[in-house]
């Protein structure tokens, strides 16, 4: 049989600190993570490891995962101290299941908080009580929002173990978790029968507490679940906060690979539950860090070559006894990581069945790909093809012909698509199809009079149309960035009046207007600005 080893490291039980005051009571554990895994304190005798890969947040340690090279060294040791059951055992040696080559992972203790700061104080645990006083008392009408509308289409917790804990003992849950938690179910306000009836919170206000919170326990005690509180703040409406967006992916990223969530746990000696947990917490991050990527125009913070955790599956992110519409929920989600089944494709390609739990958002994420490959095409046709070419023009009414696949989509939005799921990064599809229009606008007409009837300059408006009434309507925000950029610019250039006489019309190059000086460009129209213009 495989088997959990021990080795010795400088970890001192830390039985002696004050457990009874409500920040101690408010432990950064993963609700995900079945008791069975945590370190006992009060049984020295117990032969698990002191440390689980998934243990309680609020120990004074948590586990690092060790360089291959000095793992051997390691297991020589520990195979030395094995006999010693005295020794304090604070590192953790995984080895694989029998018939799998992998060689064993090694884990050590290390200190969390650091020297000298003062844990009877939770920053974290104050912003929390703060959100709860505001929602009060609709606290657990939003729990119940969170899982029916967000977490089924982008599943990270697992609800029974959540909703276990969070009903025999809510204080044992990090507070930057569920302060993330109760700010991301707050865009759902109003799909919930009982929380539409009632005025709603400030979001924003309750946006700052959270994030304040989940920065405070990156500081003090990061762990598992505050990558979870991370991956709900990234994934939530503050789409304008692209920098505080990148350094909380950023911090998440960094603490995965030290808790070695890069790494396939298919073949460790660890419990199901667990696999599934580091499992979702990869690809939750996985996803967000390539939409994100494409969206702000930065390189990607994952290496493909630097991790080996499989693919999802849909009996991974459902578990034993889902229902039908929980697997196509799953499939929506897994085609955001690789593969399209024939249901999805259909989805994606041709836009049916959009009452799927996030193929609305699904389908813009394709179509803002494809914009993305057309445009790339168009700029290499561009450096080996003349103005009036062909082909050229003919990569100009591809792309053009895909922005209008994106207005439509945009038109035929109902109110249940608007109260579903998107990623945050959808926010940009809108802007950078905006963009792409007034550029193919300017670069295709050589006259006031042509600029001004520009069926791009049109599609423009109409998308710009079309976000500004699901605004007034429905308080639809992700379409906020794009009419910021470019209601004026768009207003400015159908403004324009071509002369009584076209004939006495000097021809204008608009295209060298455009490209030539882009300082003079962002003079006259300051908000214009492509996120995607980057990823070239």
């Amino acid at each position: 049989m495989p088997v959990v080893e021990s080795a010795l490291t400088s970890a001192p039980n830390n039985s002696s600190r004050n457990t009874t005051s409500h920040e101690n009571q408010a432990s950064n554990i993963s609700p995900t993570v079945p008791r069975s895994t945590e370190w006992v304190q009060q049984n020295p005798q117990s032969e698990e490891s002191p440390l689980a890969l998934g243990s309680n947040d609020e120990q004074p340690h948590n586990l690092h995962i060790v360089g291959p090279a000095v793992t051997s060294d390691n297991q020589v040791l520990s195979d030395y101290l094995s006999s010693m059951p005295s020794a304090s055992r604070g590192s953790r040696i995984i080895r694989p299941a029998i018939g799998n080559r992998s060689r064993p992972v090694l884990f050590t203790a290390v200190q969390k908080r650091p020297v000298g700061l003062d844990s009877n104080l939770s920053f974290a645990e104050e912003r929390l009580q703060l959100i709860e006083k505001i929602l009060e008392p609709f606290t657990s009408d939003l729990v119940d929002v969170y899982f029916h509308k967000a977490n089924s289409c982008f599943p990270l917790l697992d609800e029974g173990h959540f909703r276990k804990q969070y009903r025999e003992n809510k204080y044992a849950i990090s507070p930057a978790l569920l302060s993330g938690l109760y700010a991301h179910s707050i865009t759902f306000w109003n799909s919930s029968p009982i929380l539409s009836r009632h005025r709603r919170p400030d979001g924003r206000f309750i946006w700052n507490l959270a994030t304040e919170a989940a920065y405070s326990q990156i500081h003090r005690s990061p762990g598992i679940s505050t990558i979870e509180a991370l991956i709900l703040n990234i994934g939530g409406r503050e789409v304008t906060a692209l920098i505080g967006n990148g350094v909380l992916l950023a911090s998440s990223v960094a603490m995965a690979h030290s808790l070695g969530l890069n790494h396939s746990p298919i073949s460790w000696e660890i419990p199901q539950s667990e696999k599934n947990l580091r499992m979702k917490i990869w690809w939750a991050l996985l996803i967000h860090d390539k939409w994100l990527s494409l969206s702000h125009g930065t390189p990607p913070l994952i290496s493909p070559t630097l991790n080996d955790v499989p693919q999802p599956l849909v009996e991974t992110l459902c578990g034993e006894g889902s229902f039908p519409e929980q697997a196509l929920n799953a499939s929506v989600y897994i085609a955001l990581i690789e593969t399209l089944s024939d249901e999805i494709r259909r989805v994606v390609i041709r836009g049916n069945n959009l009452k799927i739990p996030g193929a609305a958002n699904l389908r813009l994420s394709y179509l803002t790909v494809r914009l993305l490959l057309q445009r790339i095409e168009l700029e290499a046709e561009k450096r080996v093809r003349d103005t009036g070419d062909s082909r050229l023009l003919n990569r100009y009414m591809q792309a053009r012909r895909t922005s209008e696949d994106i207005l439509i989509l945009t038109q035929e939005l109902q109110p249940e698509h608007l109260a579903d799921c998107w990623l945050p990064s959808s926010a940009f599809a809108f802007s950078t199809t905006v963009s792409f229009l007034l550029r193919c606008a300017l670069e295709t007409e050589n006259s006031t009079a042509g600029l001004v009837q520009s069926s791009s300059l049109k599609i423009a408006s109409d998308l710009l149309s079309a976000l500004r009434q699901h605004k007034e309507k429905h308080a639809w925000d992700l379409g906020d960035i794009c009419l910021a950029q470019h209601v004026d610019v768009v207003e400015k250039l159908r403004a324009m009046t071509p002369p009584e006489d076209p004939s006495a019309e000097e021809v204008l190059d608009f295209s060298s207007f455009a490209m030539a000086e882009a300082s003079y460009l962002d003079q006259l129209f300051p908000s214009l600005w492509d996120p995607l213009q980057n990823v070239w």
